[in-house]
């Protein structure tokens, strides 16, 4: 058997295959060389397998019935493939590849076995199953190896188990990428098609409402040319996804995109994470590092809440998006730069300006392109639509055993009542928050969050509301205490666990919300 050694980052097919690139080497292991196969197996380990494999392939059906015995007791109803599919796919796998192994040939064994992970990418099989699915494979290999082999082969088959393992992965979520890639661009190539009243998805943004049809197109304007852009709007509005459809509809579609959230980070770190720092220039400053901007070289730099910055690191901001030059923390030198800068602000600029949270030089080098995101209230005619992706996306992204297949027109009237403060984020947590608690197909009024269904502030029967709310009884009104838990729960679902941000949907201080958090074991 000669020596081979395969790139798995060689270049994909059109499907996300992977392509197994031979290397040919010398067959002498050199002093501190790996071992050939995948960072695992050498020639000669291959080769000592050669009984193990010759008795795999005298029992295959034997080892195939003991497998799928065991698929069955491990995972019951909640299998994904049937008998049929299963030995159909995994049979004729094992065959081929155990007699490319025995004849030498890798390269054939990773094209199977890279064949089988898109198949199974392509049935819809759950990552977490096919992994199990493997261990299952091993130990019904093991039930016909001879109990007299030696220890040192089950450790080598084990490496090799481990070679299937990587290559399977490794093609499924190639494959899982390609799909989901084809699946935008799918969607996107039909939006482009559509007249523009009609237009519902672009570039992952959802509505077909005229302000987002202005925003697409002022996008569309903004991606055409490399100058700076300023994003406004709430939080939760979808700014960054606003960032990456102007990079994705110009000449800089495919460049770097790296993100920053200023609020995420003390206000005196932000500068050596955007510039760098050269090594020993402080504490823990254990080597260089180049800075966001320069990983953005040749792309975008996108910097979220731009206002959270202090002013001298605004200033600093200024002069290398003017100069296209930063200069690392510890350094004497500059370096060039060549990123595109898209900042973002939950507030009005204008007021920030007069409030010194934005310096006026910077707020005037960006609104030469500013883009207003709309919030989520102003276009209410795009709720159904956003329901309806978002239920699309969670379940592919939760696989819940009961998918759901729309809403209640009930629960729908209540999200489109809903003033909805935490914009589209909020929307998306709610239908994730239904799919978690709900148990139909179909999302109900009672699945979602009690701000949208009303529940925390409103009572059910008609002759509730004829009453004040001196005259209702306690039990129904509820407590100060429970009105207050479910507004800080909800709180902190729209800011997905950001308690910083929580604190200022609240209008209290962060040091309050702790101690309302601990208070109500939240």
């Amino acid at each position: 058997m000669e020596n081979q050694k395969f790139d798995l980052t060689a270049a994909a097919g059109s499907r996300g295959r992977v392509q197994a690139a031979p290397r040919r080497a010398s067959t002498a292991r050199a002093p501190g060389s790996g071992p050939r196969h995948f960072h695992l197996l050498w020639d000669d380990e291959l080769e000592k397998l050669r009984p193990l494999l010759e008795r795999l392939m005298d029992h295959v059906d034997e080892v195939i019935d003991h497998w799928h015995q065991l698929y069955i007791l491990h995972f019951g109803d909640e299998r994904t493939m049937a008998e049929r599919d299963f030995r159909e796919l995994f049979s004729a796998n094992l065959r081929r590849t155990t007699a490319a192994l025995l004849e030498g040939d890798m390269d054939r064994y990773t094209l199977n076995t890279i064949r089988t992970g898109e198949m199974l990418c392509e049935r819809r099989v759950p990552f977490s199953e096919v992994m199990a699915s493997l261990h299952l494979y091993e130990e019904s290999a093991y039930a016909v190896f001879p109990e007299s082999a030696p220890v040192e082969l089950f450790t080598t088959f084990d490496k090799l188990s481990h070679v299937r393992m990587i290559l399977l992965a490794d093609a499924y979520f190639r494959s899982t990428a390609a799909i989901a890639g084809a699946r935008i661009e799918s969607l996107e190539r039909e939006a482009r098609q559509l007249p523009p009243e009609d237009r519902r998805i672009f570039h992952g943004l959802v509505g077909s409402s005229p302000s987002m049809h202005r925003l697409y197109d002022r996008i569309e304007a903004a991606g055409a040319t490399h100058g700076t852009v300023l994003i406004v709007g709430e939080s939760g509005t979808g700014k960054e996804l606003v960032a990456r459809a102007i990079c994705e509809s110009g000449p800089l579609a495919g460049a770097p995109f790296v993100a920053l959230n200023c609020a995420a980070l003390p206000k005196d770190l932000i500068e050596s994470e955007l510039f760098g720092y050269k090594r020993g220039a402080f504490s823990g400053a254990n080597a260089d590092y180049l800075g966001l901007f320069r990983a953005a070289e040749g792309g975008t730099l996108f910097l979220d809440e731009v206002t959270e910055m202090s002013a001298e690191t605004q200033s600093k901001l200024l002069r290398a998006v003017q100069e296209r030059m930063v200069r690392p923390v510890g350094s004497t030198r500059e370096v060039e730069v060549d990123a595109r800068l898209i900042a973002s602000t939950n507030r009005d600029p204008e007021e920030a300006v007069r409030r010194g949270q934005l310096r006026p030089d910077l707020y005037y080098r960006l609104q030469a392109s500013v883009l207003n995101v709309p919030p989520l209230r102003e276009r209410a005619e795009d709720i159904p639509a956003l329901v309806e992706h978002f239920i699309a996306f969670m379940n592919e992204k939760l696989r819940p055993q009961i998918p759901v297949h729309g809403i209640e027109q009930q629960a729908l009237d209540a999200m489109l009542r809903y003033s909805w403060p935490g914009n589209v984020r909020e929307l998306s947590n709610a239908i994730e928050g239904a799919f978690t608690f709900g148990r139909s197909a179909l999302i109900r009024l009672a699945d979602l969050p009690p701000a949208v269904s009303g529940n925390a502030a409103t009572v059910v029967g008609s002759d509730a509301h004829a009453q004040t709310p001196a005259q209702l009884p306690a039990a129904i009104v509820g407590s100060f205490a429970d009105t207050e838990r479910d507004l800080i729960q909800r709180a902190l679902e729209t800011t997905g666990g950001n308690k910083v941000a929580a604190a200022r949907l609240l209008r209290i201080s962060r040091k309050k919300l702790y101690a309302k958090i601990a208070k109500y074991g939240l």
